[in-house]
């Protein structure tokens, strides 16, 4: 996986996330907290932690298609985010997993936790339709 297929949006870099490390060619995404992260004090905001999962089930799909060769532009249909239990002032991660990407369609769920990758702080399953790029 080169940069490119990591490169995260302006969105993303506004909230100070990065590409924290690889697991067998998918990215893993962090973001240490800080004030433009909280919500209420000493919890990360719920909007914060979309935003975090939603750029992890991107890159996981960049990834995926950069694999196969395929150049797509990514356009988000919905997303439905549980938040399981409060995220608090410590570093939280994220990594997306593709469900299914086909010509059209792509389904990624993506996953946020802190301390535990087996106990997440919030899940997210994103249905993103794939367009064709343009030259």
């Amino acid at each position: 996986m080169n940069s490119s297929d990591t490169a995260l949006p302006p969105y993303g870099e506004a909230l100070g996330i990065v590409v924290d490390h690889d697991e067998a060619g998918n990215p893993v995404l962090s973001v240490p907290f800080s004030a433009r992260m909280m919500g209420r004090p000493g919890y990360l905001h719920g909007g914060a932690m979309s935003g975090l999962m939603e750029m992890a089930a991107f890159a996981a799909l960049r990834a995926e298609l950069a694999r196969r060769g395929e150049t797509v532009r990514l356009k988000p249909v919905n997303i439905q985010v549980e938040f399981m239990r409060g995220g608090t002032e410590q570093t939280t991660y994220a990594r997306g997993t593709v469900t299914r990407a086909g010509r059209r369609v792509a389904l990624v769920n993506a996953e946020a936790w802190q301390d535990d990758p087996t106990k997440p702080i919030a899940l997210a399953q994103m249905k993103i339709l794939l367009s064709p790029a343009e030259g």
